[in-house]
């Protein structure tokens, strides 16, 4: 872990990441590929000294209430949030001056902060995302060895639907000849359904590599998978979008299983609630990008 300072915190559309690298250690992770130009070791957290600061001072300044999102690059609960409550103090000044919050994670440490999170979305808004890739535990601990397990992060979102939060889960990546499955695809869907998920995002049932990320992933086949790379590297060569040979009948599955259940699946609609914001007090709502 090393500390820097930076000059802004929010980006264009109002998201932040509060630190930047990841201990999780998920073997398929785009934040290692070398576009986004990290200059130090991956694991070697940068916690961003001044975010807090330069939060409070953006908020302040917003003509129009927003939600404010955390989680796309580097997850916002990593096991050094523990101590740092870099996260908590953030939702704290978002509660403080009315605004909304979308929070993306994969770790059950979101629980330590439900009560600013259903705080917030009792004044204004706010919504929980968690990533789901594979329902066996065993599998789990190889390609997301560092976090918390599907079954843990389903008790999440069970805890976000009993505190009145909506949820929406993210179903990627689906991981060519390792779980691309009809059971675990279904099964899956179905713990959503049990713990009231709204919607379900899903980009298709694969994964992306490119340099920096396709390097470390097949380093991790190797290690945990003997083989595997050189079927990826036969069938996929250098290729970027690396789609599963069964898309097609999972996707299918995909659609009639959420249908079944009510689950939303339309992207469009699936963003606009992620954008949504809403003050409870005034009964005004508006998008994002008003």
């Amino acid at each position: 872990m090393h500390y820097v300072k930076v000059k802004g915190i929010l980006s264009a559309k109002n998201g932040m990441n509060l630190y930047r690298g990841c201990s999780h250690g998920c073997i398929y992770c785009d934040s290692r590929s070398t576009c986004y130009g990290m200059d130090h070791a991956f694991e070697d957290i940068e916690v961003k000294e001044n975010a807090l600061e330069l939060l409070e001072v953006a908020l302040r300044r917003k003509r129009k209430k927003c939600m404010i999102g955390t989680g796309a690059m580097s997850d916002p609960y990593l096991p050094l949030e523990k101590e740092l409550c870099y996260t908590r103090r953030s939702l704290e000044l978002i509660r403080q001056y009315g605004f909304g919050a979308s929070v993306l994670t994969k770790s059950n440490l979101i629980l330590r902060d439900l009560d600013i999170l259903q705080d917030i979305h009792e004044r204004t808004r706010c919504v929980v995302q968690m990533t789901l890739t594979t329902w066996e535990d065993a599998l789990c601990k190889k390609i997301e060895p560092g976090v918390c397990t599907t079954r843990e992060r389903v008790h999440v979102l069970k805890a976000m639907k009993d505190a009145g939060i909506p949820t929406i889960v993210w179903l990627s990546p689906i991981l060519p000849f390792i779980n691309d499955t009809k059971e675990n695809i279904r099964n899956i869907i179905h713990q959503c359904a049990d713990a009231g998920v709204y919607g379900i995002l899903c980009f298709g049932m694969g994964l992306t590599l490119r340099e920096g990320n396709r390097e470390y992933f097949y380093q991790q086949l190797d290690r945990h998978f003997p083989g595997m790379k050189e079927q990826y590297i036969r069938r996929y060569g250098n290729l970027y979008q690396i789609p599963s040979p069964r898309q097609k009948e999972l996707m299918r599955i995909f659609y009639s299983e959420c249908k079944s259940y009510g689950i939303e699946t339309r992207t469009d609609h699936l963003w606009e609630e992620l954008s949504r914001f809403e003050d409870k007090q005034q009964g005004h709502q508006m998008s994002l990008f008003e």
